[in-house]
């Protein structure tokens, strides 16, 4: 293998709680619930699916279903879908729907794995090219930048840049292109069987990663190593 190309979510990072989230978004507004209100709203924002990056929804809206098909394909759509899920929990104010929003794009609001950083840089000193494939609403460049992961990546492949999502092959070809190798040469890492494997399409090799949280998976990118050169 000449290149890897990564998933964010799930994959080299993974998004912080429901509750830390709406923690943070009711500290920076200047309001409080009390202990055992703030908990059921952050689980019925969680069952909602209203946190990008968390779990899915787990009942999907009628009026919603359309727009979160396609959500990643453009920013407008991504903040629509997710600020609607949000919408279905009761919150102090409505403004803190988008508020919640604008959290998950912040970089505080992301922990990278454990192992990412010791894979991406054994990558780059082996000579492999590394490009991130993501369905995306928002440029995650940032918060790669703030983790320090941002110099072993060398081209980013987002899918509201493009108008188009895993697993649709052309994502993954685009990132092919952008670092100059071939997709038999080259290796998708992702959490999403069904999206990350749509590069298998292109002759891709492919390896999948449980979708954890951190403190769970302190190694699961390591394995990537022994199947490059």
């Amino acid at each position: 293998m000449t290149a890897v190309l990564f998933d964010f979510s799930g994959t080299l990072f993974r998004i912080e709680s429901a509750d830390s989230w709406l923690r943070a978004v009711l500290a920076e507004a200047g309001l409080a619930l009390p202990e055992p209100e703030l908990a059921a709203t952050a689980r019925a924002l969680e069952t909602a699916g209203a946190l990008p990056g968390g779990p899915l929804p787990l009942r999907m809206p009628e009026e919603l279903a359309a727009v979160w098909e396609i959500r990643d394909e453009s920013s407008e759509l991504h903040r629509a879908a997710y600020t609607g899920l949000s919408r279905q929990v009761q919150l102090p104010e409505p403004r803190l729907h988008d508020a919640l929003y604008d959290r998950h794009m912040t970089p505080v609001a992301w922990s990278p794995y454990p192992d990412a950083v010791e894979v991406l840089r054994t990558l780059r000193e082996r000579g492999i090219a590394v490009g991130v494939v993501s369905n995306i609403g928002w440029d995650l460049r940032p918060v790669f930048r703030e983790h320090g992961l941002d110099e072993y990546v060398d081209a980013y492949v987002l899918s509201y840049e493009h108008g188009i999502r895993k697993p649709d092959p052309r994502l993954f070809a685009t990132a092919c292109a952008d670092l100059g190798v071939d997709p038999r040469e080259t290796l998708m890492v992702g959490d999403d069987r069904r999206a990350d494997g749509g590069a298998a399409a292109l002759g891709c090799g492919v390896h999948f990663v449980d979708h954890l949280p951190v403190t769970q998976r302190p190694d699961g990118l390591r394995p990537v190593l022994g199947l490059v050169g």
